[in-house]
Formats: structure tokens, sequence, C-alpha cells
């Protein structure tokens, strides 16, 4: 009698504690937070290395974080987005030669699996804040490729029109609208990656997949100010459950406009005003985890998507955006969660964007995607700062379809080639002929030592061959490990050059704050 008594309170507790460490779990899971700049140097800010831009939040992320020395992004945009969102070498998931631009045909394919899907089907709230640049047909934005949420502009800041800013600094004047005939041509033959040039049309801010704004010389100029308050909150508003804010910055891509609060402040003309009015987001995201109480769950990583321009310092390191010299793919990282990883540390084993979706999947406990084969690695020891963690042994420079450079610990080759790297700014050009760097006492990539080396070229060699029989290494080459893209046909822009919204594109448009 007395055990059917305690049947129902044994059924209880059958069905209450599986309950409860379920709610636990989730509990104990991480929230995640990408802050990803567009064109920042090596050496923009502080930590890095920086005396001309003050940025005392970033500061203040290396002094209580780590910083990471040796991070690799791609050489542009949409390659290095894609590294970041699928985990894989963007010539794996992303063949493409150069970027998206509006109205591009291609982009990411729906069937690739992102860390936003790892994470939302973990029971993470997800969203995109900023620049998306993978693709901006229904089938390719953010919302269908594993985010709850999103707002921002689908491209770079500079694919918009002359008329209203995108193709000129804050108060500079409007450039000539006449078209090389050569380049306008070349254009027309290529329309899959976009229109490009005058072709393109208004600039669209975007929520979810709707049209809520056309981004203009004041709209550019509270970019950073609308992206902030949105990532702001989505934290607020997610703060119960674990999430995944993915905040990429249109800033400090050209055209620069710095808020109107920050305009003349740094000592560095406009990139200087706009860099600081960055850190200045890094710190409102940050002081909101804190106020919220969150900064022991919450791991954050600040970085950029490739080198900086000319306009930029990526010193000590040799070249620009668009290179294959370190300065051009080597981005200023740093990741901050208090308590978890080692304040005031730093490290120089190779990772990169490539491995933020088997990292985030590990600390998040989850599996990362079936059937997908990933070039990045579970980061979690180096960013974490465990004794004896391991980075990548080997690192392949893709630019494009093309392996341009190769790394093996120290060891850097160069492929040769006759002609320069197309890239705005001094990307400078690659060898002629192969060319050996050791990395850790010739950083700048100065002092060509192949000759006095022919086992480690041979070695290296060796590393680019065997992906060849991947990927392919030929910018006329795609291996058999090369995943499509995704394609649809008509592609229409969100906004056409009379302002008319694409159907079913049209959607409450809110101001700016």
């Amino acid at each position: 009698m007395r055990l059917l008594m305690k049947l129902p309170l044994l059924i209880l507790a059958l069905v209450f504690v599986p309950l409860v460490a379920s709610v636990a779990a989730e509990e104990t899971k991480p929230n995640f937070i990408v802050i990803n700049i567009d064109d920042l140097g090596y050496a923009d800010i502080a930590p890095f290395g920086s005396t001309l831009n003050r940025t005392p939040h970033l500061g203040r992320m290396a002094k209580e974080g780590r910083k990471l020395t040796s991070y690799y992004a791609a050489p542009v945009c949409s390659p290095s987005r894609a590294a970041l969102m699928t985990g894989s070498y963007p010539k794996r998931a992303l063949p493409i030669p150069h970027v998206f631009f509006p109205s591009a045909s291609v982009g990411l394919h729906p069937d690739e699996t992102t860390i936003a899907e790892v994470l939302r089907d973990a029971g993470y709230r997800t969203a995109c804040v900023g620049k998306w640049h993978l693709g901006d047909q229904p089938d390719f934005l953010p919302t269908a490729q594993g985010f709850d949420y999103y707002l921002g502009i689908p491209y770079s800041n500079d694919m918009g029109t002359v008329a209203e800013g995108s193709k000129s600094d804050l108060g500079a004047p409007l450039p000539d609208t006449t078209e090389n005939p050569a380049k306008a041509k070349a254009a027309a033959e290529d329309p899959e990656t976009g229109l490009k040039g005058n072709r393109q049309p208004p600039l669209p801010l975007v929520e979810n997949d709707k049209v809520v704004g056309r981004v203009k010389q004041d709209e550019q100029q509270a970019i950073v100010s609308t992206f902030t308050e949105a990532a702001v909150k989505f934290v607020r508003e997610s703060a119960a459950k674990p999430f995944f804010l993915y905040l990429p910055h249109s800033a400090v891509h050209f055209p620069l406009y710095p808020g109107k609060d920050w305009v003349g402040k740094s000592k560095n003309g406009l990139y200087g005003d706009w860099v600081e009015e960055i850190d200045a987001s890094v710190g409102r995201i940050l002081d909101t985890i804190r106020e919220l109480g969150l900064e022991r769950r919450t791991l954050v990583i600040f970085t950029s998507d490739n080198g900086g321009t000319s306009r930029g310092t990526n010193g000590p390191l040799r070249g620009h955006k668009g290179s294959t010299w370190e300065g051009g793919v080597r981005a200023p990282t740093i990741v901050w969660w208090p308590g978890t990883i080692p304040a005031d540390t730093s490290s120089d084993k190779i990772t990169g964007m490539h491995d933020v979706l088997p990292t985030f999947a590990s600390l998040a406990g989850v599996k990362g995607p079936d059937g997908r084969k990933l070039d990045g690695i579970d980061a979690s020891g180096v960013w974490l700062g465990k004794e004896g963690a391991k980075g990548h042994e080997t690192f392949h420079y893709f630019r494009g379809f093309e392996l341009q450079a190769i790394r093996r610990g120290p060891w850097k080759l160069h492929f040769g080639t006759a002609g320069p790297v197309k890239a705005k700014g001094n990307a400078g050009q690659r060898p002629v002929g192969l060319a050996l760097f050791n990395l850790e006492s010739d950083l700048g990539e100065k002092n060509n030592v192949a000759d006095t080396n022919p086992e480690v070229v041979k070695e290296l060699q060796a590393l680019a061959a065997a992906m060849d029989a991947d990927l392919g290494v030929k910018v006329d080459s795609q291996g058999p490990g090369v995943r499509p893209l995704g394609r649809v046909e008509h592609p229409e822009p969100f906004l056409d050059h009379e302002g008319k919204v694409r159907a079913n594109a049209v959607g409450k448009v809110e101001q700016f704050p």
C-alpha cells in the first residue's frame, strides 16, 4: 500500500529529472557574439599596435580576453564570410572569383549548413545584424540560412548609386559617372555575380527579407548606430535563452561615413573617426552583456573580414586587402569570455574564420554538419588558452580559385606569378617564381630564403599538390571537393533605379535611430 502511494511521486520524479537536466543544460550553453568589421587593418586598433586610433573598449576587451595574432580570413569580403558561415575554405563552399554584387544570380547554396543553422537546431536564438554579402536573392538571405532575424545591407556599402553617396566619402564631391567603355562591356558580359559600376541600384536596408529603408548619405552616417541599437535590442530580448548574434559592420569599408557625433574627433581623419565609433559600438555591446550579468556565459569574438586597405595600417605585415601577403589576410582578432578565457593573454597559433563553426559547435555541445567536409578545426583549446592546445599545422591562401601561397608552421611559400595582384591600395606584387619566408623571423615577408631551404620548398609544394587533387589550385580549375553555388533564374535587385521594390520585398519603413 505504501509503495502504491509513492508510485505517483516516483513517476513524477522520472518525468521531472530529465526536464530539470534539459533546462540546466540549456542554461549552461554559452552565448556567442561575432563582431566582424569590414576592411579593418591589422594595426588599426590599439591592442595590435595602433597609436593613431583611440580604441579604449577594444583595449579593455584585450586586457580581459585573449588576442589571436595568427587568425586568418580571406583576401576579400564574400569568401571570408563564407568561411565563417560554413567552416570550409571559401573555394570549397563558395567558388567565385571575387565577391558578389547586387542582383547576383548565384549565392551561398541553401544546402550548405551554416553555423546559424547548427546553433538554431540546438535551441539558440539567432540574428544577423549588418552586412551579409553572400547573396541577395530570397534563397540566399540570412533568414534562409539559419537566422531567425536579419537587419542590414545585403552587400557592401559602396554598391549603390553615385547620386546617393555610395561612391564617395562623407563630404566629398560626387564622382564623375562616365564609365570606361571596356569596363562597361566587361560588366555587361559577366552578369552572374551581379550588377557593377553605374548599373548598381540604390542601396537598401533590409529587415528579414523586406526593404525597410533606402541608404543615402544620412543613413550611411547613421549605420553603425543603427546596427548597434538593433544588436543591443536582440541581446536584451534573448537574455533568458542561449543566443548567437552575428554583427558584421559595414564600417570601415569605403565610402567612409562616421556618425555625426564622431566626425573630426580622431587624429586620423574620417577613417580614424569611424574606427573610434566602431570601438564605442563594441563597448556598448560588452557593457550590455555585463549589465545583464551574462559575461560568464558569453563568448565574444572581434575580428575583420580581411586585411585593411591602404587607408588603414597593417604593419608590421606586408600588403593590403586583396592580396595573399599577410597584410591581406591576417585579421586583428580578440576573444573574450571572462572567467573562461585567460585575461591579458595572446596566442600565435594558426586559427581562422573557418574555425568558428566547429569551435562554437563544440562549446555548445552539439554536432557539426553531417556529410560535409570542414576545413576548420575545433579551436576552443587555443581560444580558451588550454595548455598544449594546437591550431592548424597548415593554412592555404586562396584568392578566388587560385592557391597563391601555403603556410606550415613558420614557413610560408608563395607560388610565382608574372602579374600583380589586383586590389585596392598598395597590395604589392606576388613574387615572380617561388618565394619562401620564415614568418617567425621575417613577419614582413621581406627576405626570400627559398634557395637556402630547398627541402622546405619541396614539402610545401607536396602539400599544394594534395590540395590540387581536392579543390584545384589554378585560376581555371575546380577539384572534386568544390561544392556547387546556389543559383536562381531571373535575379532582381531589392530596389531598381526608379526606387521600385521587387515583388514581395516591401516591409514597414522605419526611421533610423
